[in-house]
């Protein structure tokens, strides 16, 4: 566990403990702006794993997953490369802006926000249309690092309106207490994240032309 000294880490701590109280069940409202997609975000947490916080000396978290949509390489590469619009549809992005924008490459501010986390971070987008699409952390405070990855390949031979996504998150946080409360939060909000793309592509395209699968990630040592 992270050491807290003084009286700031005493607030910190009684912080953190109005946060369990009150967020044992996390919601998260209705944005302003109208969306058929998401309506709100639903986290349950249970309020003992606020008082049993893993003993975490790796910072790192990591997640690799894929699966197979009903949506077309071009299709999805157009949600995800839609990084100025994310604060419209991904949970816990309040702000998007991108201020930098090549063939190749944008560069973007983002804020993210989730109790008891609100931060923001630059981050450089590498993109290969249409396979493509790769987020870097290149300045913030809260991480050491971060990278989201995703790519995108030909999906069931004969329907050209499927791809399989093979989607990747890497990230450090500079706080090991920060880490220790992710460790709680991280699943679920890889999944929702997940989920907000397909829901988009609903929203834009239409529905998906065959039900979405998840695939087995197969390493190079297996």
């Amino acid at each position: 566990m992270a050491t807290l000294k003084g009286a700031s880490g005493w607030r910190i701590l009684n912080s953190y403990y109005n946060e369990a109280r009150s967020f044992a069940t996390i919601r998260f409202a209705k944005p302003e702006y109208e969306s058929p997609v998401i309506q709100h975000c639903l986290i349950t947490v249970p309020i003992r794993g606020f008082f049993n916080l893993p003993k975490i000396t790796d910072k790192k978290k990591e997640y690799v997953g894929k699966k197979l949509v009903g949506y077309s390489m071009e299709q999805m590469y157009t949600v995800v490369s839609d990084v100025e619009n994310y604060k419209q549809f991904v949970p816990f992005c309040k702000k998007s802006t991108v201020w930098a924008r090549g063939p190749q490459h944008m560069k973007a501010d983002l804020v993210i926000g989730f109790p008891p986390i609100h931060e923001s971070y630059t981050s450089r987008i590498t993109l290969r249309k249409p396979s493509l699409v790769r987020a870097v952390c290149t300045e913030g405070k809260l991480f050491n690092h971060l990278l989201t990855e995703w790519r995108f390949s030909p999906g069931l031979k004969g329907n050209v309106h499927s791809c399989i996504i093979d989607f990747s998150v890497s990230f450090e946080f500079r706080s090991l207490l920060h880490s220790q409360l992710a460790h709680v939060f991280f699943n679920e909000v890889v999944r929702q994240m997940e989920e907000a793309f397909l829901h988009e592509a609903t929203s834009r395209f239409g529905k998906p032309s065959v039900r979405t699968q998840r695939l087995r990630v197969v390493s190079l040592g297996s």
